[in-house]
């Protein structure tokens, strides 16, 4: 029996990259056009964290359906039958859904719009929502196995980092750990793979970490306010 150290991570892979990605093929033809539904909602989300006002609250509640929805459709119904592990997956999913369904009918977030932490929020807020559906196509993949925000969990994940960046409140934090975790684990996969996008959740991870690091420097007074 060989050593164990003698495993590489690609060892202990399930599937293929081809089978991976003709996973989010089949997710997406049987999805669209609920496409344009998902990035409809993403781009009110982005409208409404531009200008928070009463309709704030609006974003918790879009956000906690497409986690739902990622974490039944695509992780319970579709990553689960090439990845076992996607099935316990899932209920983290639930879980963050359930989370900002109660903020929503609660009071929502508050927003702050100022600050290099804000702009990292805005910037992570729109590659979810425009930049990583365009990875496909750029890779030489097509259009087919493009992941879209509210239909595959990188995008979702990314973009809820942008609006917990955004928002202010004592409940943030217990926000955070679900789709940084995800990110973690989509970026480790997607590099054993040997797939270049893998840079995409990971430095959503490193944008996440260095700006909450900003905010507590800040906050302690060894920075000045932006």
């Amino acid at each position: 029996m060989s050593e164990w150290w003698t495993y590489r991570a690609e060892d202990f892979l399930l599937f293929s990259p081809r089978v991976y990605w003709r996973m989010f093929e089949t997710h997406n033809a049987a999805l669209w056009p609920l496409h344009v539904v998902t990035l409809a909602a993403g781009l009110l989300i982005l409208l409404i964290a531009w200008r928070p006002g009463v309709f704030a609250r609006w974003i918790t509640l879009i956000l906690a359906i497409l986690w739902i929805f990622v974490g039944w459709s695509f992780l319970w119904n579709h990553y689960s039958g090439i990845n076992w592990a996607a099935a316990y997956i899932a209920p983290a999913f639930a879980i963050e859904g359930g989370l900002l369904l109660v903020l929503s009918l609660r009071d929502g977030l508050a927003f702050d719009r100022r600050g290099p932490v804000a702009w990292t929020g805005y910037l992570l807020l729109v590659f979810g929502i425009a930049g990583q559906p365009l990875l496909a196509p750029l890779q030489g993949r097509g259009w087919a196995s493009s992941e879209v925000l509210g239909i595959a969990p990188d995008p979702t994940a990314i973009a809820t980092l942008g609006v917990l960046l955004l928002a202010r409140g004592g409940l943030v934090p217990w926000l955070l750990p679900i789709p940084v975790l995800w990110c973690l684990l989509s970026g480790i996969t997607l590099r054993t793979m040997g797939e270049p996008q893998a840079w995409a959740p990971a430095a959503a991870v490193a944008l996440t970490a260095a700006a909450w690091i900003w905010t507590i420097i800040r906050q302690r007074g060894s920075l000045p306010a932006a």
